[in-house]
């Protein structure tokens, strides 16, 4: 494989981004991993984690290479205002977006081959007055993409979403026939193009307690689930289901499936998170670009302390690595 380029976002600065950009630094890297941050924050977190660091200025019109470990190609960007470990400051929330922004352009325009993402802290963005929901809403809207779709993966599964960030509520009136085709079809075209599986089989949960146990339990199955999966079996799709979220995670079922699709949040995470925690990632299907993300937040109070597990954050490079050298 070429030498790739990805470029890292290392997220709200007052928390473990800057942490783990610059522990993933202290081992060799094949690829040219191009850290967005200001500089003067991560001599000064390296300093406080105790670790070497070599900052090397990204130069956009060198060939893209490797690093040495202590190594690290920056992407230089400004702080809005001073920063301490554990306290976001929402003064910083555009140096955050500016991160996000320069990656897209740069995955875009063919400068980088992929994106990873570390934290960023929601609240801080939204205090700052901009409407931030999530990196996934963000990205679509950054890259005008009509439809995402959220999966996350370990080594043990990958488990994608019909709905994301929604209130329990609101979940059985957003599962409806189009958006579980759209949602399918951008799985199964990304376990294709980015995955090199050629003819991918999907586990789809059902909405309710036992699969509505033949309607006692609730007709989304019988009324929109089933009839959809149906309908793309006979467009060629690999579909097992709709399954009840209680036994879809055996060994037996996950065997003969290369991804879930569960139809909230809280119905198919959990379980990847248990089965991965520390070594998950969090991938965007559907952008024209490819991006991972860990699968943790900010972790406030361990930042600058040292405590941070760069698990994730290695994953997810190795995820978007993989990627990239699989997609036509």
């Amino acid at each position: 494989m070429a030498t790739l380029r990805i470029a890292l976002s290392t997220g709200e600065p007052a928390g473990i981004g800057p942490d783990l950009a610059l522990q993933l630094a202290q081992r060799t890297q094949q690829h040219e991993i191009v850290a967005i941050a200001d500089p003067d924050l991560l001599q000064e977190r390296a300093q406080m984690l105790g670790l070497p660091i070599s900052l090397r200025h990204y130069d956009t019109s060198a060939a893209a290479r490797g690093s040495e470990p202590g190594e690290l190609s920056v992407l230089p960007l400004e702080l809005a205002a001073t920063c301490e470990p554990g306290r976001p400051d929402p003064a910083n929330a555009g140096y955050v977006l500016q991160m996000l922004d320069r990656a897209v352009d740069g995955c875009q325009a063919g400068e980088f081959q992929a994106m990873v993402t570390a934290p960023v802290q929601k609240s801080v963005i939204n205090d700052s007055g901009v409407a931030f929901s999530g990196h996934t809403e963000y990205l679509a809207r950054r890259t005008g993409t009509d439809r995402v779709v959220m999966m996350l993966a370990c080594e043990q599964m990958r488990v994608a979403l019909a709905t994301t960030h929604l209130p329990l509520a609101e979940v059985p009136a957003a599962i409806n026939a189009n958006d579980l085709v759209a949602t399918l079809t951008i799985l199964r075209e990304s376990l294709q193009h980015r995955f090199a599986i050629a003819d991918p089989t999907v586990a789809v949960l059902g909405l309710n307690p036992h699969a509505g146990e033949s309607g006692h339990l609730g007709r989304e199955e019988i009324e929109v689930i089933s009839p959809t999966l149906e309908h793309l079996r006979e467009q060629g799709f690999k579909l097992l289901g709709p399954l009840p979220a209680d036994t879809a995670f055996a060994p037996k079922v996950l065997d003969q499936c290369d991804a879930v699709l569960a139809m909230y949040h809280d119905q198919g995470l959990p379980v990847l998170k248990y089965a991965g925690f520390g070594s998950a990632v969090n991938i965007t299907l559907g952008l024209p670009l490819i991006r991972s993300s860990v699968d943790h937040g900010t972790a406030l109070d361990l930042a600058g302390r040292g405590g941070a597990d760069p698990g994730s954050l290695e994953f997810a490079l190795q995820c978007a690595i993989d990627m990239a050298g699989a997609s036509p």
